[in-house]
């Protein structure tokens, strides 16, 4: 069984979903976790943090360092994807916001995260892409570029750190249509029938689970995964596939 036990990991968009269920298996295999969201719980390890925001990264990272005296994983599962997204609709103040929560704070992220990382002896990155960086909507125009964006950013970020030789890898998760607060949202502004024809659209016929997304974060950021930097990883039923 993969363990995590003495291992410091950072997860944002910890609250719900994705960041949800990444968070609760990497405490479940040993790791300390700390929980980070624009609107965190009250509970002992959560942390409330704007991720577009550099000198809260700045302050935050310190903060775990100076506490834990290490940091060795980070979850960039923060993410957002706001209503009229589509190239015509899209306003400057929605492609901005939307830049600066999935991509900027990905970069900020990383950014900040990578020398205590290697300070440690090295660690993981697992950043959130999705399918829509590699197939595109025609209603995402903001939502798309920026998870397009993340996908070649977390390709650089894997050789830089490999030509560093700090010990520092990075990968990216693309999950499809996962069974998230967001999606569901989304899903109720739809026509009936919405859902069944988008669980046609997979192959496995079902949209995924967040704990199977989990699962892989969970690898990626083991010490089973240490050869692998720089990929791409769908968990998407197929939809990719086609």
């Amino acid at each position: 069984m993969i363990s995590l036990k003495g291992k410091v990991a950072l997860v944002t968009g910890a609250a719900s979903g994705l960041g949800a269920a990444s968070a609760l298996l990497l405490a479940k295999h040993g790791a300390q976790v700390v929980h980070a969201d624009l609107k965190p719980r009250p509970e002992e390890g959560w942390h409330a943090i704007d991720v577009a925001s550099e000198a809260a990264w700045q302050e935050f990272v310190s903060h775990i360092v100076a506490k834990f005296g290490r940091l060795d994983i980070l979850v960039n599962a923060a993410g957002i994807s706001l209503e009229g997204d589509t190239v015509l609709e899209c306003t400057a103040e929605t492609w901005q916001r939307t830049m600066a929560v999935n991509l900027d704070g990905t970069f900020l992220g990383c950014k900040h995260a990578i020398p205590a990382l290697s300070a440690g002896g090295g660690g993981a990155i697992v950043n959130f892409g999705s399918v829509l960086s590699q197939v595109g909507d025609g209603n995402a125009a903001a939502y798309v570029a920026s998870k397009g964006g993340v996908r070649l950013l977390t390709r650089s970020i894997a050789l830089h750190c490999a030509k560093a030789r700090n010990n520092v890898r990075c990968n990216l998760v693309c999950p499809g249509y996962i069974v998230t607060p967001m999606v569901e949202e989304w899903l109720k502004g739809l026509p009936a029938g919405a859902r069944g024809d988008l669980e046609a659209r997979h192959p496995m016929k079902r949209l995924g689970r967040p704990e199977e997304v989990a699962e892989l974060v969970l690898y990626l950021v083991s010490d089973e995964a240490t050869a692998v930097t720089g990929g791409e990883f769908n968990a998407d039923g197929g939809f990719t596939a086609w």
